[in-house]
C-alpha cells in the first residue's frame, strides 16, 4: 500500500511508505512499479544514486536539469534526516517560484517526488545522514542548472541558519531565480 499526500504544489507529492516491523526489525518497499502507478505516480527511473554527507547543515542544492535531461526525482534519508526543498521554476506555473519543504527521516520512511520544472535541494538535520534518490533522466553535465538555494524571494525556512551550513562553491554561484534562464515553461510537454 502506497499512500500519497499532496502538498501546497500540486505536482510535488509525498509518498508514505508502509512499513512492517517484528522482533527481527522492519521492512518496508522503497519503490513498486504497480503500486506507483496504480497511485498515480508513473514514473520511468533510469538511474539510482546515494549521496552521506558526515556533517549537519550540508547543503545540496538547488539543482535541475534541462532540456531532454530533465530530472524527476524520487527522494528519501535512509540514515538521518534531511530538510528536502523543490522550488517550481516553471516559468507561467500558478506556483512559480514557490517552494515545498518537508522532513524526511530513516526512522519515519517516505520519499518525496519532485517532477521535472522544480529546482531541487537538501541539508542534512544530522551526522552521517545518508540520502537516496531514482531519476527519470540520467546526469548530463551539459543539461545542469540550479538557483541560490538563500534567494530570499524564495522564502524558504531552512531550519539551520545559513551561518550553520556548508555549501560548496558551485551552489554558492548559482543565480537567483529572478536571473535565471527560463528553461521550463508551464504546460510545455
Amino acid at each position: 500500500m502506497v499512500q500519497v499526500v499532496g502538498t501546497d504544489i500540486e505536482d510535488v507529492k509525498l509518498i508514505k511508505l508502509r512499513v512492517f516491523g517484528d522482533e527481527r526489525g522492519r521492512f518496508f518497499e522503497t519503490w513498486n512499479l504497480q503500486k506507483f502507478t496504480e497511485a498515480g505516480l508513473p514514473m520511468n527511473f533510469v538511474q539510482d544514486n546515494q549521496a552521506s554527507s558526515a556533517a549537519v547543515g550540508t547543503m545540496r542544492g538547488l539543482h535541475y536539469q534541462t532540456g531532454a535531461h530533465a530530472q524527476g526525482k524520487l527522494i528519501g534519508a535512509i540514515r538521518g534526516s534531511i530538510f528536502d526543498v523543490a522550488v517550481d521554476i516553471r516559468r507561467g506555473s500558478p506556483t512559480f517560484g514557490r517552494s515545498i519543504g518537508v522532513t524526511l527521516t530513516a526512522a519515519e520512511p517516505a520519499r518525496l517526488w519532485v517532477p521535472a520544472g522544480f529546482a531541487h535541494g537538501y541539508v542534512t538535520l544530522e551526522p552521517d545522514t545518508e540520502v537516496v534518490y531514482k531519476v527519470t533522466s540520467g546526469y548530463a553535465p551539459q543539461a545542469e542548472g540550479g538557483i541560490r538555494w538563500d534567494d530570499p524571494a524564495l522564502g524558504i525556512d531552512w531550519p539551520i541558519p545559513p551561518a550553520g551550513m556548508t555549501v560548496n562553491d558551485r551552489d554558492r554561484s548559482w543565480p537567483r531565480l529572478a536571473d535565471a534562464p527560463a528553461h521550463f515553461q508551464y504546460g510545455a510537454a
